[in-house]
């Protein structure tokens, strides 16, 4: 029987505040296999971004297991260096994330910054700029982050994690700084590059009619985390 791509046994993440301990995510369990798409949902605070962050390394559980594209990690164990190494390995080359707001380095132009990160994935930067045509800013390729507009820019950073051609995409709220007619551009060219490439993808979002197009949904507020 193939491996799922992500799999989750009772994760726990909680953190202290004013001395008091508050648990965001408690005993959660999760399965994703390739190809397949799950909405996260829940109100600000329910732990979202939180989880997502912990599903590439960016933050560490303090319970429980999961197994991302092959690797394993221990709640015990994630904190590491050698596990350390092994995320961020993950994350050039297997996990995409697209954040609230566009990550590109400054310095880059637009198309530099999306043939880095498929370089860094161990991918072709051939067909960057084609990346960016498809996503309707071709004609910026050659600006600088700071010379485009942010619905531009997150733009840009969706056209890197396409470039990666990564086993999974963290979406974390991608359409959240755009206008109506920009996100629903952006989103649909989500769906079908995920379609096209056969990655999973995890999607959290506060819109009921986005999170229909998932092929799962998991509300954290209800789970009362």
């Amino acid at each position: 029987m193939t491996e799922p791509l992500l799999k989750v046994r009772g994760l726990g993440k909680h953190f202290v505040n004013a001395g008091q301990t508050v648990d965001v995510l408690s005993g959660l369990e999760l399965t994703l296999a390739q190809g397949e798409s799950l909405a996260l949902m829940g109100r600000s605070g329910s732990g979202k971004s939180t989880l997502l962050n912990i599903l590439c390394g960016l933050e560490q559980p303090d319970a429980g297991f999961l197994s991302i594209a092959g690797e394993h990690f221990a709640a015990d164990l994630s904190a590491s260096g050698p596990n350390q190494q092994r995320w961020a390995m993950l994350r050039r080359q297997r996990i995409g994330v697209v954040f609230q707001e566009a990550n590109l380095m400054p310095a880059l132009s637009l198309l530099d910054n999306v043939r880095l990160r498929a370089r860094l994935a161990g991918q072709s930067d051939q067909h960057c700029g084609d990346w960016l045509k498809r996503l309707g800013i071709g004609e910026l390729a050659q600006r600088y982050p700071d010379q485009v507009s942010g619905g531009q820019r997150q733009r840009a950073a969706l056209a890197m994690v396409f470039a990666m051609r990564p086993s999974l995409i963290l979406a974390d709220e991608p359409t959240g700084s755009l206008d109506a007619r920009t996100a629903l551009e952006v989103v649909d060219e989500l769906f079908h590059q995920q379609a096209a490439s056969g990655c999973a993808l995890i999607l959290a979002t506060h819109d009921s009619t986005l999170a229909a197009r998932c092929g799962q949904r998991l509300d954290l507020a209800q789970m009362g985390a």
